[in-house]
């Protein structure tokens, strides 16, 4: 009867350690979530206040594109759940990359001094805003794993952790890498390969007919 006690004891224990364990878990990542968000926030916000900077550096040069992006601008309310953040900031984006883009019809513009230190604030930002996103969509990952595993799914319902959402935002700075075509860089390559083939055999039957 002991040695069950003891093994029904060390089972419980075990048992218990196991769901404390994956608890801990969870609070880990939550916290670990908010904490990115708050940098995503923090580094969005100093985004946002660089854009009446650039207007007024832009109404030295065109009033009437001036006026129109101060327009755009009365639309931001600072949106606290993700989804509408998203829009918000997605709308941002648009506006500065469109007053980046009206420097290059202004060449004086672009080689301000105010300009380019605006821009390269911006580029820092961006930076900032891009490092906490990928922190923050790593630890939204794990989350959402940890939630749908088992054992952890009993605990994710017993205390209301529920999947997050992944922050996904294309930045005003951010640029496209350009497409390769892989398959004329394979038929070059397979080209040289048979090229390269050929000269040797060539150079082997040159070299057994000189033995010859």
């Amino acid at each position: 009867m002991a040695p069950l006690v003891i093994f029904l004891l060390f089972f419980l224990f075990v048992a218990v350690a196991s769901l404390i364990g994956i608890y801990n878990r969870f609070v880990k990542y939550k916290n670990g979530i908010e904490e990115a968000w708050s940098g995503i926030d923090v580094a969005l916000k100093r985004r946002s206040s660089l854009i009446p900077n650039l207007i007024r550096t832009i109404e030295g040069y065109s009033q009437h594109e001036a006026s129109l992006f101060r327009t755009k601008g009365d639309y931001l309310t600072g949106a606290a759940n993700i989804p509408n953040r998203v829009e918000e900031e997605s709308r941002i984006s648009e506006t500065l990359r469109g007053l980046l883009g009206l420097a290059e019809a202004y060449p004086d513009l672009k080689a301000s001094a105010n300009f380019i230190a605006l821009h390269n604030t911006l580029d820092e930002v961006e930076e900032d805003i891009q490092k906490a996103r990928n922190r923050y969509n790593r630890f939204v990952g794990r989350f959402n794993t940890l939630v749908e595993s088992f054992p952890a799914v009993f605990i994710a319902r017993r205390f209301g952790f529920e999947k997050q959402s992944y922050f996904a935002l294309e930045l005003a700075t951010q640029r496209e890498l350009p497409e390769i075509e892989f398959s004329g860089v394979q038929d070059a390559l397979k080209g040289a390969a048979e090229t390269t083939g050929a000269t040797q055999r060539r150079a082997g039957r040159d070299d057994q007919g000189g033995e010859g």
